[in-house]
């Protein structure tokens, strides 16, 4: 069960998943071969830049529009390990909110199609001065009516 700070019940976007497919590389295991805890928020990243590129919403478009969106929340719930050399895929669903951030689930599998992982990472707009936007900037509002995740 993932946790929420908000009193906002945000509903899954299914339609806009992805899936990114990688292998398990030799520097993110540890002595025993078993991937490192901290690296699954790497695979996250990986899921989210994907996603980005697939629907338009890269850090690149962001950063055009004078905008950074750090992550400010991030969860992680291991289920199973993975291996050095596993194949793994990461699903990244984008989560529907009205407030003025990104919040991403992820589900990450190995290549028996087992669930190993799970998680959510929470970013929010900083403007090119590093202010906090309180309201979504426009650019990402357009967004949102493009792909239908304003509904």
């Amino acid at each position: 069960m993932l946790l929420r700070m908000s009193k906002e019940k945000p509903s899954r976007i299914e339609h806009l998943t992805t899936v990114y497919h990688g292998r398990v590389k030799f520097n993110d295991a540890d002595p025993l071969g078993i991937v490192w805890h901290g690296n699954y928020l790497g695979y996250f990243e990986d899921g989210r830049e994907y996603f980005g590129s697939k629907y338009g919403l890269t850090y690149l478009n962001i950063h055009e529009e004078m905008y950074s969106v750090p992550v400010v929340q991030s969860i992680c719930n291991h289920i199973k390990p993975l291996k050095y050399g596993d194949k793994y895929s990461v699903k990244t669903i984008i989560i529907h909110t009205l407030a003025a951030k990104i919040i991403f689930h992820y589900e990450i599998y190995n290549q028996e199609n087992e669930l190993v992982c799970t998680g959510e990472t929470t970013q929010v707009f900083l403007s090119k001065e590093g202010r906090l936007s309180l309201i979504c900037p426009d650019f990402y509002e357009s967004w949102k009516k493009q792909v239908g995740y304003d509904k």
